[in-house]
């Protein structure tokens, strides 16, 4: 398979902010690379990556990227992972994943692996990612705007 740059695929607009945090912890490498965590380990690194989105000056930083994104897609790429990336590594760095995007991919891959094991973790990570990616609002049906 091969590999993009994500700043590449970032600058492109070729990714959805919806499949971004999937297509991103699938380029993550092998999970014999990662730092070894627990089920339970993993469940207390992904709540306190939960907790860091809520810390006031890291809820300041999402929000003026979110708002300087205008809802766009690219932008959102652009602005808001970016920010969301590094208060994600504030938080890892303290369990042995690298301090680089790196470490943020490998870590997302993890929780993806235990997901599937953990109803727990599968609810962190539903929250994270509502934390990250704007809910997409579908139109109406036929595309008409109702009539008032």
């Amino acid at each position: 398979m091969r590999r993009f740059p994500v700043d590449w695929l970032i600058s492109t607009g070729l990714l959805q902010a919806r499949l971004c945090f999937f297509l991103i912890s699938d380029m993550a490498s092998a999970p014999a690379q990662q730092p070894t965590l627990t089920v339970e380990q993993t469940r207390v690194v992904l709540s306190e990556v939960i907790q860091a989105f809520s810390v006031p000056e890291n809820a300041a930083r999402m929000e003026e990227a979110r708002e300087s994104s205008c809802n766009d897609m690219g932008k959102m790429l652009q602005l808001v992972l970016p920010v969301a990336t590094q208060i994600q590594q504030e938080v890892i760095k303290a369990y042995g994943f690298n301090n680089e995007g790196e470490g943020v991919l490998k870590f997302a891959r993890l929780v993806k692996m235990y997901e599937t094991q953990d109803p727990e973790i599968a609810a962190m990570s539903v929250k994270l990612k509502s934390l990250l990616l704007p809910p997409l609002s579908t139109p109406p049906i036929g595309g008409a705007i109702p009539a008032s």
